[in-house]
Order: C-alpha cells, then sequence, then structure tokens
C-alpha cells in the first residue's frame, strides 16, 4: 500500500466509520453472486478516494497483544491474559473470519497487570529454522524465547524486569535482521537511567541473544536508553527506527531512535531535555494517545492507540522530516487499538484491547483486516 493509497485512506476510513459504525465483512455480492473485485485507485489527479474494505479476521478474543505472519500468509497472534499462541490461516475464497487454531499455551507466562504473553516476531530465516520468537512475564521476571511451534520455549534473554505495570513487550526483527526488544522501567524510573539494567531500554541482539559487534555500548544489548515504556517499534524505508512510548501524566512519545542515545526518562518527559537527552519527534497528551503498535505505511507511520482509542497517521518525506499535522482517525469507533501491522498481501491489521479494561463491545477482542483498493497483493 503506497503513500498516494494511503492518504485517502485516512479520509476514507473515518468516513466509513462515522456512516457506519464500522460494518464490518466482505462487500456485498455482484448480481451474479461473485464478490466484487475491489477498484484499482486511479494515478490521476482528480483520482477518487479508493473504496475501503474492513473485515473481522477474529473475534471474541482475549487481550490479543502481538501478531507476525508466517511465509505462507498466515498469521500468529499472541494473547496476554490467556498466554495462547493463536495461528490463523486465511479463508480462502468463501471469505470471512480466519480460522483460528490455538497452537500452545505458553505454561510459563503469568498474566499479571500489564505483563503475560506479549511481543511475537518470526525468524527471517523462517523457512530454514522453523523459529518464531516470543516475549513473556513469568513468576521472576520478563524474557524473550526462541520455539518451534508447538514445542516448550527456550531462553534467549532473562532477566528483564518485571512489574504489574511498564514492561515494555514489543519484538521485531529489523532490516539487519537483529532482533529488537522494548522493555519498560518495570516501577524503577531511575533503572531507565542504568546502563548496566535491562530496564526502560530499546536492546538490539542476535537471534541468539548476544550483544552485535557494533551496538552501541560494548558487550551490552543497549541499543537506547531513558524510556519508560516503549511498546511500538516501526522502520522507515532508509531503515531508520521510530518508537511510540508512554508518558506519565504529560507527553506521550514519538521518538526518532538512535543507537546509543538517551530519551530522557525520568528525568524529563517529552521536549525540553537539553544536550544530555533527545527530545520526541511528537508528543501527544495521554488522552488522546497512550499509543502501542506502530507500523509504516510506505512513508506514512501508522500507530494505535489504548487510551486514545485511535489510529495516527504521521507522513513523513525520505530524509524523514514529517509532512504536515499528523491525522487522527477511527476515534472511539473502536475502542481501545494495540496492534497494528502490515500483512504480506499488503493490508493493515489492527487488534482491539477492550477486554483488559471491561470495555468490551461485542465481537471483542477482535482482529480487524484494512484493505483499500487495489492494496491486496503489494508488498510493504
Amino acid at each position: 500500500m503506497n503513500s498516494r493509497v494511503w492518504r485517502p485512506f485516512v479520509a476514507s476510513i473515518t468516513v466509513l466509520a462515522a456512516a457506519s459504525a464500522c460494518s464490518f465483512g466482505p462487500p456485498p455480492p455482484d448480481e451474479s453472486g461473485e464478490p466484487p473485485t475491489l477498484p484499482s485507485p486511479s494515478t490521476g489527479p482528480e483520482a477518487p478516494d479508493p473504496a475501503v474494505v474492513a473485515s473481522v479476521v477474529a473475534a471474541e478474543l482475549e487481550v490479543p497483544w502481538g501478531v507476525d505472519f508466517l511465509p505462507d500468509g498466515s498469521a500468529l497472534v499472541t494473547e496476554r491474559e490467556s498466554a495462547r499462541l493463536l495461528h490463523l490461516t486465511p479463508p480462502g475464497e468463501s471469505g470471512g473470519e480466519w480460522p483460528t487454531e490455538e497452537v500452545q499455551v505458553i505454561e510459563d507466562a503469568v498474566a499479571d497487570g500489564e505483563g503475560g504473553l506479549m511481543g511475537i516476531a518470526v525468524s527471517p530465516e523462517y523457512a530454514e529454522d522453523e523459529t518464531v520468537y516470543i516475549y513473556y512475564t513469568t513468576a521472576e521476571d520478563n524474557r524473550i524465547a526462541s520455539l518451534t511451534l508447538g514445542e516448550e520455549p527456550e531462553a534467549v534473554l532473562t532477566g528483564i524486569p518485571k512489574s504489574s505495570i511498564h514492561n515494555g513487550g514489543q519484538l521485531r526483527f529489523g532490516p539487519d535482521d537483529m532482533l529488537y526488544a522494548t522493555t519498560g522501567d518495570a516501577s524503577d524510573p531511575d533503572a531507565a537511567q542504568d546502563r548496566d539494567s535491562l530496564a526502560g531500554k530499546i536492546l538490539r541482539m542476535t537471534p541468539d541473544g548476544e550483544a552485535p559487534d557494533d551496538n552501541p555500548f560494548d558487550g551490552s544489548l543497549v541499543y537506547s536508553l531513558g524510556h519508560r515504556n516503549s511498546q511500538g517499534l516501526a522502520w522507515d524505508a532508509s531503515g531508520q527506527l521510530y518508537a511510540t512510548e508512554f508518558g506519565a501524566d504529560t507527553a506521550d512519545e514519538l521518538n526518532r531512535i538512535e543507537a546509543g542515545e538517551n530519551y530522557g526518562w525520568p528525568t524529563i518527559e517529552g521536549s525540553g531535555g537539553g544536550d544530555d537527552h533527545v527530545d520526541p519527534l511528537l508528543t501527544w497528551e495521554p488522552a488522546e494517545a497512550s499509543c502501542s503498535g506502530a507500523a509504516f505505511i510506505d512513508s506514512i507511520l501508522v500507530i494505535a492507540c489504548l487510551r486514545g482509542e485511535r489510529i495516527w497517521s504521521i507522513e513523513f518525506t525520505e530524509n524523514g522530516t514529517i509532512v504536515g499535522e499528523p491525522t487522527a482517525s477511527l476515534i472511539s469507533e473502536l475502542g481501545r487499538l494495540r496492534a497494528v501491522t502490515t500483512a504480506p498481501d499488503g493490508s493493515m491489521w489492527i487488534s482491539t484491547s477492550n477486554v483488559e479494561k471491561d470495555q468490551a463491545r461485542d465481537g471483542d477482542d477482535m482482529v480487524i483486516q484494512i484493505i483499500v483498493g487495489g492494496s491486496i497483493g503489494a508488498q510493504t
């Protein structure tokens, strides 16, 4: 899905939500009974807004947290509260929800407040190694483990501090094929400034959990520090990393992440950290943000927000300058939004996270696929 398609999508999805209360499902069949072909967007200056179709991929879930895709286009989803690892397979030509199978329960995972089974990342070499990585809370710590589906996890990194809040939990492989993880300050703000602590950091490691030789601090997994509780990781086309971060009372943040830099917590929240700290690119009041998942769609960064109950879309130039003002969509239409990711077919997936706050709506929690005309089949 390129930015030419995404720009009108932001307006289209807002109109769709307002007009139909986000009535999900496949488009109605045409007169012959065959599903209609989604239109491809025109490239002319008077191009109309592309068609937008939002479909429920899976429903009645329990706090879906992480989403990633296998090479065959099927998806893996973690449930934080139940510690279930789910496998979602495409429904075929009939459409509708994706058949959902419980692969396994991570027995050592402990659902404690914001802890439990969280991030998931499929190995870039999955076709050869059949390995996925998970981030979860145990009775003693937060940890990262590798596993072959259906088998016992093998610890890759243990000893990440845990708490009932601020556990981080995101896992993503970067364009360098290194594994990145976000950790929270685990209720100890000062730990975010301690380079010897794994809390309040973005970590970078080899798939075996070792510190790469080109990490900023010799022998350390720490890639950046001074984070309160980051959960969204996304890279642009040039390989630049961005992260979302939950603030305290004043400012939730979007940060451009550079190796070895300090992002200020708890010395500073938001901007104004001086020469010793990196200011965020953007800040929001927590009531309109508290953003978790993040994904790039061409030059546009899309982030999903929990307390703010919305998607924020931010467009960047090739050199990383923000274009115009961030755009909000789906405000309060689906409730709390946690995951956002792009699928191999070019569609976008988002998840709701209402069950955790006893705010469940019909069908919650859900994973939702959003298709813009012409986006299916595109590689992102």
